[in-house]
């Protein structure tokens, strides 16, 4: 069962230590996480205590002994500085092996991904950062305002330079300066809006 719990909730290994996935939201869900020795969780989604998929993900996790993070991305907005900092956060007291997840897997799973590669490789690692986006085995296939995603990588690259993202995202990122990156480049379209701060 578990190589086709793997198949259904679309796990990817990114790196030994990472990897991605969709929401199990059809259950067997301490199935699907326990063979692979998860020592933290990642759940893009933001914290939704009112919702039973997200009481069941806490509860299972700490069952299994799963640290349980939630960072709150959009895949059609542009993140806040504290959702990127929370983010990238999690990924520096997050231990190994480690499991990213959005609903379906495929955007904001992307975007994680590519920033912990960056995170542990360096400005080096962004054509491996940008693979993240590919539509196989990833199936990112991005809605008009999604385009965004696959500029992200570069655009933290460049603009923080020496910085390690960490610093940068908490002390230099705003939304506002890349989104209007963005529109430079003709990419007004590529987003929705702009993500509410925290």
């Amino acid at each position: 069962m578990p190589a086709i719990l793997d198949r259904l909730y679309h796990l990817h290994w990114v790196t030994p230590d990472l990897a991605r996935s969709a929401q199990p939201y059809l259950g067997f869900y301490a199935a699907f996480l326990r063979p692979h020795g998860f020592k933290s969780l990642i759940n893009l989604r933001g914290e939704n205590a009112a919702s039973r998929w997200w009481r069941t993900e806490k509860r299972i996790a700490q069952q299994l002994g799963i640290t349980h993070f939630d960072v709150k991305l959009s895949s059609r907005n542009l993140p806040s500085r504290a959702s990127l900092t929370a983010l990238l956060e999690a990924f520096a007291a997050a231990e190994a092996p480690l499991l990213v997840k959005c609903s379906g897997g495929q955007d904001r799973t992307s975007l994680a991904a590519a920033m912990f590669i960056l995170m542990r490789g360096g400005s080096g690692a962004l054509p491996a950062a940008e693979q993240q986006f590919a539509l196989w085995p990833y199936l990112h296939r991005p809605k008009r305002y999604q385009r965004w995603l696959r500029h992200f990588p570069a655009y933290a690259v460049a603009e923080a330079g020496d910085l390690p993202l960490r610093v940068w995202a908490r002390s230099r990122y705003l939304p506002e300066e890349f989104a209007a990156w963005l529109e430079n480049r003709g990419l007004a379209q590529s987003f929705g809006a702009l993500q509410a701060a925290e």
